[in-house]
């Protein structure tokens, strides 16, 4: 096998396995994110919930 098609075939191999390895490593990390931010928004929506009721009890208070 010529020594130039040796060499390109090697290149492509890293090549694609840098590329894969980075695509995995950047699903990873978006799925972690997501995570942490339906977290969040989990506690959001739970303090809104708790201030509807405050507010629905204020209300029923001052009547």
């Amino acid at each position: 096998m010529n020594e130039t098609i040796l060499v390109a075939l090697i290149a492509f191999a890293g090549t694609l396995a840098g590329s894969v390895g980075g695509i995995l490593a950047t699903n990873k990390l978006t799925s972690y994110r997501l995570e942490r931010l339906e977290k969040k928004v989990d506690l959001h929506n739970n303090a809104v919930m708790r201030l509807m009721v405050v507010e629905k009890r204020l209300d029923q208070l001052s009547r």
